[in-house]
């Protein structure tokens, strides 16, 4: 029984997968594209982290830039969702 409490509460209190993509492309960039950026940054810092989802040939599909979209899950924790 304790096993499946602890199962059950540690899939939803975690936080998402993260990667740094760019937002036009969904191509996963390097994490220090989206350190120190700030919203709305120029230059090189172009990337926004996406959380949730799959990286598949270098694409990310299946989360999303909001994170508090993808913390909503609930029971099983395997981030699928429509949209």
């Amino acid at each position: 029984m304790g096993a499946l409490a602890l199962t059950l509460t540690s899939c939803g209190s975690s936080e998402p997968d993260r990667r740094c993509v760019d937002p036009v492309t969904r191509e996963v960039l390097p994490d220090y594209k989206c350190r120190g950026g700030g919203s709305g940054g120029s230059g090189g810092g172009s990337g926004s982290y996406y959380y949730g989802g799959s990286a598949n040939s270098g694409k990310v599909e299946g989360g999303s830039f909001d994170k508090a979209t993808v913390q909503r899950g609930g029971f099983g924790c395997s981030g699928s969702g429509g949209g």
